[in-house]
């Protein structure tokens, strides 16, 4: 048998391992492991447990963010960092403990707080990242989408598919700080992102106040979408759904169930998934987000999905259960539920720390790219037992 004396450094081990399901360890495997190594080849009998697992082994780990923390900090770094060309938004990741230091929440998903000072305009941008605004306090800044002046007030979700121009501007005396949900760390797996500098300053027609955009004059119907321009674009054309109508939604829901009718996903827990009106579907191709009720007492039965999510509390109290951690939640709280991690919620809201008196959730997910390559999987109370 030849042998081999490698001349090229590799960063391929293969190791040979004395067990019931592996070759027999004896010179001439070694010889050929190493032939293996110098041709960078990894033989699939050495890989199978960790490249074939039983289940999901998520790399990302449940954690919580406080938010009086966040603001806290985004507050100072209003203070010391711009929020033009170098500042970029002054935006502030989540960085998973699990996730080497990288501003990742999970593997699929960027979440981040924007903290705008006021009277200022974040420059305008694009890029092929899929994202999304959703408001948690504070409002009058307007997000400027393709020209179109869009209002964020607390509560409203403010969805835009990529490569849109966009910049914001906040039209008060007071700082304003949410959340944005993108895909960056998908794309950046994937090898798939572009990213563009637009104009460090929008127009003065663009920093406009509308009360509603255009996109909400045309879309924003309910059951209704227009004849006439009709859009085949990658994300949903309404940027804004705006709080009223969740909350109202949310609570029909229980008040049906009170009344004896099927309207809620289980008993005391009302939800609802923000789409797109055109096709009906996730409001944008990698992003599935929805807004979740848990009225005071009630708990949700624990599930499981393949994905990830990130979770913020829009409202109200409560406990929450990830894998085996539990903590105590409260308004603007955001935590990660990583692929295959079992979890629940109980609300211990009441009208003292919640408009509607329930734990109000918002959730968003890479549900949609899990759908579309048949590898979404949900476990419900009695498969996770």
């Amino acid at each position: 048998m030849r042998s081999y004396t490698s001349s090229v450094q590799t960063p391929v081990r293969v190791q040979p391992v004395a067990a019931p399901d592996q070759p027999q360890v004896t010179p001439a495997l070694k010889t050929l492991y190493r032939g293996f190594e110098d041709e960078f080849l990894v033989p699939l009998w050495t890989e199978i447990g960790d490249l074939m697992p039983t289940h999901p082994r998520p790399g990302a780990t449940p954690h919580v963010w406080r938010w009086d923390r966040l603001r806290r900090l985004a507050a100072q770094a209003g203070e010391l960092v711009p929020v033009g060309r170098g500042g970029e938004r002054r935006a502030i990741a989540l960085a998973n403990p699990s996730m080497g230091g990288r501003p990742f929440a999970t593997p699929t998903l960027w979440a981040a707080i924007q903290y705008l000072m006021p009277g200022e305009d974040a420059p305008e941008h694009r890029h092929t990242q899929h994202a999304f605004r959703f408001v948690v306090e504070g409002q009058e800044v307007w997000t400027v989408v393709d020209g179109d002046p869009v209002p964020m007030r607390r509560g409203d979700f403010l969805p835009q598919a990529g490569w849109n121009w966009h910049a914001h501007h906040n039209a008060t005396d007071e700082p304003m700080a949410w959340i944005d949900g993108l895909d960056i760390p998908l794309q950046y797996a994937i090898e798939s992102q572009f990213f563009e500098f637009g104009r460090s300053e929008i127009s003065e027609a663009e920093r406009g106040t509308p009360d509603r955009s255009r996109s909400e004059r045309l879309w924003a119907h309910p059951g209704l979408r227009p004849v006439a321009g009709l859009t085949s674009g990658r994300g949903s054309p309404l940027l804004a759904y705006k709080w009223k109508h969740t909350d109202r939604a949310l609570s029909d829901q229980l008040a049906l169930e009170g009344e004896g009718y099927q309207a809620t996903v289980e008993p005391g827990h009302a939800a609802v998934r923000y789409t797109n009106p055109v096709t009906g579907g996730d409001v944008l191709p990698t992003i599935r987000a929805e807004m979740h009720r848990v009225a005071r007492g009630s708990e949700t039965a624990p599930t499981r999905d393949t994905g990830s999510s990130v979770y913020q509390v829009f409202d109200g109290s409560g406990t929450v259960s990830v894998g085996e951690h539990t903590w105590s939640v409260s308004r603007g709280d955001l935590f990660v539920v990583p692929s295959w991690q079992e979890f629940s919620a109980r609300s211990e809201a009441s009208a003292s720390d919640s408009d509607s008196g329930a734990l109000d959730l918002f959730r968003f997910s890479d549900a949609p790219v899990f759908e579309a390559l048949g590898l979404h999987r949900h476990d419900a109370e009695d498969a996770v037992r």
